[in-house]
């Protein structure tokens, strides 16, 4: 009888999160995948067989085993779109935005993204992922075991390429797998504010150039790991020209591609994007039905973030309600970020979407894994647990999966399982 390194048994519901090779849409985001009375195989990092516990019993030997003790199991989450390789503190704009101000209004006067630029211009790279470690732990509590990190604070080459190096070294010692994004195009430095087509000839001539050859040669693309590019399309943001400059260059150059668009108003970045091919076009607050229907006829990922909405008191979400009955392919984000969502939590953004945009428990989970890691270029390896993925697993504290959505504010994760290793919690 063959041995593996790790059988994880006594599984009351596993809730795979199964997809047969792609992401899910439509009424195959109600099918959570669960298989009853269950134990995983693992070996080397890597599920190797999944299925009844008597029947993985009588296939295999483990060195090492964890009672899940009828709990439920379910895939690692996956955040598709974060921020949180930054320096400073936005805390005084949550008291702004409580008196009334907007977001858009608190970027004219000097503050919001512009403000951690200054504070993240100013910081050692060890600083910032020190910061970023502090922040994925807070994250890996709450079940997060992939996620994507976006530059975008530093806005000029010195401090984007310091940013990617932050994040390199945050990837090489934290338990969590990251995917990095230039977000050079994420506002306008104080110093080209008068000169906007310039600093996008900075960002297509340099940054990005640069950056490609940060990632050519770095460890991320040693082990298979894909680097995005991506533009944040708004009102006194980067125009659609700007931004299709910007996606042509980073498309040209080989970065896979992403988009914020329709956050606060549509430019049309939706049509650019999913026209561009890119792997997903994220907020959505604001896309039209024709975008919709290009959405659902493609490839690229929908990727909506509730907790930015909660954050801002908003009662306009998303539609992805709409999404995902149109067919699109819908993902979930905390969108971590220090002004507009300081948020660590799937499980949260899960809640928030069943209630305000009226996905069932199913939908948001298979959102918030195998969706999401589609939207990253990594459904072939993370998001579900299915033989030949890695083993990112969580023991939660319940035995029905429905609960991540419907209790909020408390912890249900009991064990996070990486590569088959227990990174948190108790087995």
């Amino acid at each position: 009888m063959p041995q593996v390194e790790l059988i994880v048994h006594n599984i009351g519901h596993l809730v795979t999160c199964a997809s047969n090779g792609g992401p899910k849409r439509g009424a195959a985001m109600l099918d959570a995948g669960i298989v009853k009375d269950a134990a995983v195989a693992v070996r080397e990092g890597k599920i190797v067989a999944v299925g009844p516990e008597n029947e993985i019993a009588g296939r295999f030997t483990a060195a090492d085993s964890i009672d899940a003790k009828g709990r439920t199991v379910c895939p690692g989450f996956v955040d598709p779109h974060t921020h949180i390789v930054f320096a400073g503190s936005r805390i005084d704009e949550f008291e702004q935005k409580i008196r009334g101000a907007d977001y858009l209004e608190i970027l004219e006067g000097g503050g919001g993204i512009i403000s951690t630029v200054r504070a993240t211009r100013e910081s050692a790279e060890d600083a910032l992922a020190a910061g970023a470690i502090e922040r994925l732990d807070k994250m890996l509590a709450c079940g997060t075991t992939t996620c994507e990190i976006k530059t975008g604070y530093g806005l000029d080459t010195k401090t984007e390429l310091k940013m990617l190096n932050a994040i390199a070294k945050v990837d090489r010692t934290h338990p969590v797998d990251i995917v990095p994004t230039v977000l050079a195009a994420h506002a306008f430095p104080p110093e080209f504010v008068e000169r906007k087509d310039a600093y996008v000839d900075l960002i297509c001539g340099e940054i990005l150039p640069k950056a490609w050859d940060w990632y050519a040669t770095s460890h991320f693309r040693g082990k298979g790991t894909p680097i995005f590019a991506d533009v944040f399309c708004e009102k006194n943001a980067f125009d659609l020209a700007q931004s299709e400059r910007v996606l042509k260059t980073a498309k040209a150059l080989w970065f896979g591609l992403k988009a914020h668009a329709d956050e606060f108003t549509n430019l049309g970045c939706t049509k650019l994007a999913v026209g561009m091919g890119a792997a997903s076009v994220d907020h959505l607050d604001a896309i039209s039905d024709e975008e919709i229907a290009l959405l659902a006829a493609s490839n690229s990922v929908a990727v909506v973030t509730p907790p930015v909405n909660f954050n801002f008191g908003s009662a306009h979400f998303a539609d992805a309600r709409k999404m995902i009955d149109s067919g699109c392919v819908v993902a979930l984000s905390t969108d971590y970020n220090p002004g507009s969502a300081p948020c660590p939590s799937q499980p949260l953004a899960m809640a928030v979407a069943c209630r305000y945009q009226k996905l069932l428990p199913a939908e948001a989970l298979n959102a918030a894994t195998i969706n999401a890691a589609y939207a990253i270029g990594l459904g072939e390896q993370v998001g579900s647990i299915e033989g030949g993925k890695w083993a990112d697993m969580l023991i939660l504290e319940t035995n029905d999966f429905r609960d991540t959505a419907y209790e909020f504010g408390g912890q249900i994760v009991r064990t996070v399982i990486k590569k088959g290793d227990v990174v948190f919690g108790l087995e």
